[in-house]
């Protein structure tokens, strides 16, 4: 979808795919072989960014009704964007769009799965579907700790806090916090008032948050249709990082299958 956007032709993205799991991997900082991984991450960089220059190149020439051409075009402050801030964008896009919805996804059928309950009051009554996929990513969302540096001194609970220092927020604890949420450790598709924060809060708000709920909502109403489905693994084997909770694998069976 997000190669959709961007106005990536079909064919290409399959390597966009690819280019994407380097950079999370790079990025999530973990592995035995850390420099292995950065060679391979710094070769995939390499390789995007020049598949994007010939990409922006051929939209200055004949610009699409895609996101690169309306960034192309794009005034910003009298000035168009610089090259170098449109590799910015779309690699950012490309990067943060990517395994964020796999996970919403990968964890959310998962609990969907374990809770039959759940799971039946969605297959009678799929309106629910947006408050389940809200529910899913306050449960077990993707992102479970995002990084921020202090800009201010100030005091936060008897710790003091710098200006410079590297904190980290803990998105997946916040988000079953007994003061928020009641039972928080209960799946609820019915949940009131469920302002996790999945997607971020304030100016920091995920921008493709409409775009994952609604991907979400589409995987999970189709997946239900599938008669009898259940976990192949009941313990799926996650991938290792340090923000970033997604199985390496979900494989699932269903009648006929």
């Amino acid at each position: 979808m997000i190669a959709e956007l961007l106005g990536v032709p079909p064919e290409d993205r399959d390597r966009f795919k690819r280019w994407a799991d380097d950079l999370t991997v790079f990025m999530e900082g973990v592995g035995a072989d850390y420099p292995a991984i950065a060679r391979r991450t710094n070769r995939s960089v390499l390789e995007l960014t020049g598949y994007l220059a010939g990409l922006f190149e051929q939209r200055r020439r004949h610009p699409r009704a895609d996101l690169i051409s309306d960034l192309i075009a794009v005034e910003a402050e009298g000035d168009r964007l610089s090259q170098a801030e449109l590799f910015g964008i779309c690699s950012f896009l490309l990067e943060a769009g990517h395994d964020t919805t796999t996970g919403l996804i990968g964890n959310g059928l998962p609990a969907l799965l374990r809770h039959p309950d759940q799971m039946s009051k969605l297959q009678q009554n799929p309106a629910l579907i947006a408050p389940a996929v809200e529910e899913c990513l306050r449960y077990d969302g993707p992102i479970q700790r995002i990084s921020r540096v202090v800009t201010t001194d100030f005091e936060l609970r008897g710790k003091t806090l710098r200006r410079g220092q590297r904190i980290w927020a803990m998105q997946g604890a916040a988000n079953r916090d007994p003061q928020q949420f009641p039972q928080p450790d209960r799946f609820d598709i019915l949940r009131r008032n469920n302002r996790h924060v999945a997607f971020g809060y304030g100016v920091h708000h995920c921008l493709g948050a409409p775009l994952a709920r609604i991907e979400g909502q589409i995987a999970f109403l189709a997946l239900l249709r599938l008669p009898e489905l259940t976990l192949e693994n009941p313990a799926p084997e996650w991938q290792e990082g340090v923000s970033l909770r997604t199985p390496k694998s979900l494989p699932v069976r269903f009648r006929g299958s």
